[in-house]
């Protein structure tokens, strides 16, 4: 077949020698361990094979040759003496003691398949859920090995699916698509294409690029653009660094962001300064946008938001008067329990605006599989779908999500209906730690499953308090892979260079499981072959993509005006109407509100004010930090001596009120629980807010569960989180906004 026209970009040869005689290899740097993006990388080897070191690839458009700590501490991670390099089991009476076994991959294959199997033949495969973490490279992998096996309960442990589920959802509801900031990303010669613009304005709302990495953003993107021009609307509880370098900033009560963007839409509404061409030719339902603007007037938007009126409105001016704009936004807006109305009411402001599908603007990223509808979606059947939980229940699941709900899946481990569930497959998630509310709850909900296996760098609190069966991952530097995630896709390949122990890549566990469970779904010989398959469309082999990616796909701009945002090639949107549904057809449908509104979260100053007397702070937690994603990277030398601990930041005026000090032990805690932490006293943040680290567990701490499962019964901020509690939607939930008190904690604790 003739290849299709991808830009390449010229550099020198993907293996080579530096000066020193060491092995230099290309690559792209795609978990474990780390984020999302997939960096460029030099990965150095000495003769023997070792690693060791690594540098960004100066040659890769992506990154430009710049990394973070993260990664260039990746051999600290690759040849941590605590990495489980071997394949383990125990008896499932021994959840949450250190009673394992070392087993061969043969053996753990064999229990696996005979365990999973008698489960399905005597209950059906769905009572096996799949459950994946942060999602990063094993979407694609996990969710062919739930479809493929029988089993529609595919999963992300965290109630509302509250991590970049509930954005995507909301786009794809409304407008057809998910869509990312246009800084060049797409086009392999970056600023200097003669397409690209420059932003006029960036909204940074609810995510801190330079070290949130979301939707495939890289953060210095965002230096990058300030530098040529770009001006900063930044929302935020915090003063971060963006927001400092801000024309404004909108230092808002968290979990009021759809109070606050309806009221930018009232702003730029009532006075007239939306794009009147593109909402006519372009937009469905404005006059009843408009009409439930016109609810949150500036008064009530700054009572709501803490903001003041007057910067409400100069932002909301600023905005609408530019020529071009993107919304940078995060994890933040779906953390909020109403969070599709929130992302609706946030979207809005680019769309009546018309910030679509122009150079520095909104785009639909270039995609060569779609990542977050996983792979393999053809396999799933009417019978199979009948049994996915939650679909009875929240129509958005029916959407092109083949999710199960988190929040209904509890529910059944607890009462078992529908139907009891038996086994659980757990992989690159430590739900215990990081995602899932109450992790006590989650612990014996879990445990009543009859077969759990995980799949892992390293023990950590959720392997030790639920495995059965132990499969030893790899990090990237150790196996071959593509990079297809969030964000514009583009062809790039992550190339192995060493080998530590027994452990094998995700890509590969699913795959050798996959053959056993259901050979006619996993046809190919090895990895490299079905990687080859699934980027097919770009004329490339798997191995011939290795020899010169990264390989761009050919990009250009107002595609809804050329037929090629809809499968049938009209004009228009991927929607009903053909229209960006600014009153949204598919959500009426569902039985929600088809037009954005703000709901106090479920507790509050203003819902619950009895209670904030009790409570007299709003706490916030998942800001990222740049040494550590998530709960990883705790037992990485120079990683956790610059974040030794967990922090919660607290504004000195607040603090001196309460007698605690800088570097102080505290328990944040409330009705539902209390972890501890260490405080850091700080301006940025508002006296009546809290900002908490996520995701802590101490790898060095005894792991039994008698002893506390490396500490985390104690640190764990989801303590405090209401408990499986989504949105309407099914999608949202209230991490961001909780209410809780702070005291120090005492020696005998």
């Amino acid at each position: 077949m003739d290849k299709p026209k991808y830009h390449l970009v010229p550099h020198e040869k993907p293996y080579r020698y530096d000066e020193n005689g060491l092995h230099v290899t290309r690559g792209s740097a795609w978990s474990g361990p780390g984020c999302h993006i997939g960096c460029g990388v030099l990965l150095y080897t000495d003769d023997e094979g070792k690693l060791v070191k690594v540098e960004g690839d100066p040659e890769n458009p992506y990154n430009q040759g710049r990394l973070c700590n993260r990664c260039l501490a990746l051999t600290e991670v690759v040849y941590n003496p605590s990495r489980i390099l071997k394949p383990m089991k125990r008896n499932p009476e021994d959840r949450g003691k250190d009673a394992w076994t070392e087993i061969s991959w043969d053996e753990a294959y064999d229990l696996i398949y005979e365990k999973f199997t008698e489960i399905k033949e005597k209950y059906g495969p769905w009572a096996i859920p799949f459950v994946q973490g942060t999602g990063r490279d094993i979407a694609a992998w996990i969710t062919r090995l739930a479809w493929s096996f029988g089993s529609p309960n595919y999963m992300f442990n965290m109630s509302g699916m509250a991590c970049y589920l509930p954005r995507v959802a909301g786009c794809a509801a409304t407008t057809g698509n998910f869509w990312v900031g246009d800084f060049a990303q797409q086009f392999p010669d970056r600023y200097d294409n003669p397409n690209w613009e420059c932003p006029d304005y960036i909204m940074v709302w609810g995510n801190n690029p330079l070290i949130a990495n979301s939707d495939g953003f890289y953060g210095h993107w965002m230096v990058d653009v300030m530098k040529r021009g770009a001006k900063l609307i930044v929302v935020d509880p915090r003063l971060t660094w963006l927001a400092y370098k801000a024309e404004y900033w909108l230092q808002i009560r968290p979990g009021t962001d759809a109070a606050l963007a309806l009221g930018m839409l009232n702003v730029i509404i009532s006075e007239d300064l939306y794009d009147h061409e593109f909402v006519e030719r372009w937009c469905y339902g404005f006059d009843e946008l408009a009409a439930a603007a016109a609810e949150y007037p500036l008064d009530r938007a700054s009572e709501i938001t803490w903001i003041a009126s007057d910067i409400i409105r100069d932002a909301a001016r600023a905005w609408a008067n530019a020529n071009s704009g993107i919304m940078q936004w995060g994890l933040a807006v779906d953390t909020t329990k109403e969070s599709l109305p929130a992302a609706q009411a946030i979207g809005a402001l680019w769309q009546i605006c018309g910030y679509c599908d122009k150079p520095g603007c909104m785009i639909v990223p270039p995609e060569i599989l779609a990542y977050s509808g996983g792979f393999g979606g053809e396999l799933v059947t009417d019978e199979m779908n009948e049994h996915r939980i939650g679909l009875d229940k929240y129509a958005l699941l029916r959407f092109g999500f083949q999710v199960a709900s988190s929040d209904e899946v509890m529910k059944t481990l607890e009462t078992g209906q529908p139907y009891k569930l038996h086994g659980a497959w757990l992989q690159t998630t430590n739900f215990l730690t990081c995602t899932a509310p109450d992790p006590e709850r989650s612990i014996k909900a879990w445990r009543t499953l009859d077969f759990i296996v995980v799949v892992d760098m390293f023990m950590t609190p959720t392997a030790m308090a639920l495995a059965d069966v132990f499969l030893p991952a790899c990090t990237y530097a150790e196996r071959d892979g593509i990079r297809v995630g969030d964000g514009a896709q583009r062809g790039e390949t992550i190339n192995k260079v060493c080998q530590v122990g027994e452990a094998k890549s995700d890509m590969q566990i699913n795959l050798e499981l996959g053959k056993r469970f259901n050979p006619e779904a996993w046809p190919w010989a090895d990895v490299d072959e079905m990687f080859s398959y699934v980027i097919e469309c770009t004329g490339y082999t798997f191995e011939e993509l290795q020899e010169v990616a990264p390989a761009y796909i050919p990009f250009e701009y107002k595609r809804y005006e050329k037929g090629m945002l809809r499968s049938d090639g009209q004009v228009g949107f991927n929607t009903t109407t053909g229209r960006l549904e600014l009153w949204s057809t598919f959500y009426n449908k569902a039985g929600l509100s088809p037009v954005p509104y703000f709901e106090e979260p479920t507790e509050s100053p203003v819902s619950t004010p009895d209670l904030y007397e009790k409570y007299p702070f709003v706490l916030t937690t998942g800001a990222r930090n740049w040494f550590m994603f998530h709960s990883e990277h705790r037992q990485v030398p120079h990683l956790r001596a610059k974040r030794p601990w967990p922090i919660v930041q607290m504004n000195p005026k607040a603090a001196d009120k309460l007698g605690i000090k800088n570097g102080e032990w505290v328990w944040l805690e409330n009705d539902r629980g209390r972890c501890k932490r260490v405080v850091e006293t700080t301006n940025i943040i508002d006296e009546r807010v809290l900002m908490s680290d996520h995701g802590w567990w101490f790898p060095e701490a005894p792991g039994e569960e008698k002893d506390g499962l490396f500490g985390m019964l104690d640190l764990n901020v989801n303590k405090l989180l209401n408990s499986y509690l989504p949105g309407k939607s099914g999608f949202g939930a209230n991490y961001k906004s909780m209410l809780c008190k702070v005291y120090k904690v005492q020696e005998e604790n």
